[in-house]
């Protein structure tokens, strides 16, 4: 039995129907089981929990093997709680981790994406026997974020539309996790993965235009107004400087690809083209 966290999510909810569709028993960890059933493969249990509750997770792990551990939230309070709580029930967790997090455990934590990952990181390797930290570059899944805009209209405003790099498609992310869920060849490893076209946002929007066969413009928005959009959306502010710059940095000098997800799976990653036209009901409302 596998528990998955996250499974009504992008990249959970690709790790659990990879999991079913391979045969494997799947627990999905859901605030709301009788609505997660809607989205979850037939056959997958839901079973209620929140990570911000450890003391909700004793139900959810009983009995269960291996977890795939996502988190959820901006920061680590409560993460040693959680992850003592997996550790009591399973023997091995595959961690949702991002690339740059760092594997020393003695250096002082920096605040911020990188911060949480690395401290999350930390707790699942002194934990569990049995480890991964999955580390992906961008999500493609975050650019979901401009289909407000496309349903509404031709035009995506965004700041930093020449930040270029390349975005990964959240069933090969998931992909990489499985594998760590099932063999025991990525075992005590953080694998660090890129996609495999380097694009800037301008370009992902000419992308998102092919799948729906429209010609979108892009327009670009200032600073201060993009760190309201994102605080608005829930991002904490000094959250949404660190993305900003870390955007700044992407404009000046772009994200190089890799061949490590090919190494990996041998196979290439999928092309944002690609992602865009899976999700092109996304866009087009």
């Amino acid at each position: 039995m596998i528990l998955v966290t996250g499974a009504t999510g992008s990249v959970g909810g690709q790790v659990a129907s990879q999991l079913h569709a391979a045969g494997v028993d799947v627990r999905a960890l859901v605030r709301d089981p009788e609505k997660a059933k809607r989205v979850l493969p037939d056959g997958v249990e839901a079973v209620r929990g929140d990570l911000t509750d450890p003391a909700s997770l004793d139900a959810a792990l009983d009995g269960v093997d291996a977890v795939f551990l996502m988190w959820p939230l901006f920061g680590w309070d409560g993460a040693d709680e959680v992850v003592a709580t997996i550790a009591r029930h399973a023997r091995r967790v595959v961690y949702l981790s991002t690339i740059g997090a760092s594997d020393d455990d003695t250096s002082e934590v920096e605040e911020g994406i990188l911060g949480f990952h690395t401290v999350l990181e930390r707790l699942v390797r002194k934990s569990v026997p049995e480890w991964v930290t999955v580390r992906p570059g961008g999500f493609a899944t975050n650019t979901l974020g401009w289909a407000a805009q496309t349903r509404a209209g031709d035009t995506v405003r965004m700041p930093y539309p020449g930040a270029a790099r390349s975005m990964l498609h959240e069933a090969d992310i998931a992909a990489v996790a499985v594998r760590g869920l099932l063999t025991d060849e990525l075992l005590g490893t953080a694998p660090e993965f890129m996609g495999n076209d380097v694009l800037t946002q301008a370009e992902q929007v000419e992308a998102i235009g092919r799948a729906l066969g429209r010609t979108l413009r892009v327009e670009e928005t200032p600073y201060d107004e993009a760190v309201k959009d994102l605080v608005e959306s829930g991002v904490p502010e000094d959250y949404a400087h660190g993305i900003l710059e870390a955007h700044a940095e992407m404009q000046a000098n772009p994200v190089p690809t890799d061949t490590a997800f090919a190494e990996l799976m041998g196979r290439p990653p999928r092309t944002y083209g690609e992602w865009a036209a899976d999700h092109a009901a996304d866009f087009r409302g």
